[in-house]
């Protein structure tokens, strides 16, 4: 797994071994970050769901200003953490080892506030629709801003509140969604 585009382009990225984590690939990665464009320049990311890391370290690569990624499985997060020191950003990264969920919940607690969020949980186990219901009453997503989710392509993801959906994409057996954020931030 290589990065595709900007300051760290080509670099190689490790994957845990073991069937735990599934990285992106990279013609979903590639349509992502093409769909998003300039609004990764400059950004705050937030990487729920991160695995090795490969999502955020492609906003880093692209310009993003710096990415909190949130892995619970501690071989990914050995792994991610020596691809962000591999891929020379560890300084602009910041992982936490913990559940997703909690980790929007302390985030908003904290009063966090991010530009994207992306968000590749586990499919068919209702992860997305959990993360987007949380994300949508947790503030750390304010007005304009996008959230990025993987899902099955199978799987049924409804419009969280205070969201709208922007775009809408099939890759195989991967389905990606766009969501705006419309209100204040607040659900």
């Amino acid at each position: 797994m290589r990065i595709s585009a900007g300051e760290a382009k080509g670099r190689r990225l490790r994957v845990p071994r073991g069937g735990a984590v599934r990285p992106t690939q990279d013609r979903v990665r590639e349509a992502i970050f093409n769909a998003l464009g300039d609004r990764v320049v400059g950004a705050r990311v937030l990487d729920l769901f991160a695995g090795a890391g490969t999502l955020g370290i492609e906003a880093l690569s692209r310009g993003a200003d710096c990415v909190v990624f949130v892995e619970r499985d501690p071989r990914a997060v050995g792994v991610l953490r020596d691809n962000l020191a591999a891929s020379g950003f560890a300084d602009r990264g910041e992982v936490w080892r913990s559940d997703a969920l909690r980790a929007i919940r302390t985030l908003a607690e904290r009063r966090e506030a991010f530009d994207v969020v992306l968000c590749d949980p586990p499919y068919g186990a209702g992860w997305a629709e959990r993360a987007l219901d949380v994300l949508s009453h947790s503030g750390i997503v304010g007005s304009g801003g996008l959230v990025v989710v993987e899902a099955g392509r199978g799987e049924s993801i409804r419009t969280p509140r205070g969201f709208r959906r922007v775009r809408e994409r099939a890759y195989g057996e991967t389905l990606v969604l766009f969501f705006v954020r419309e209100d204040n931030g607040r659900g």
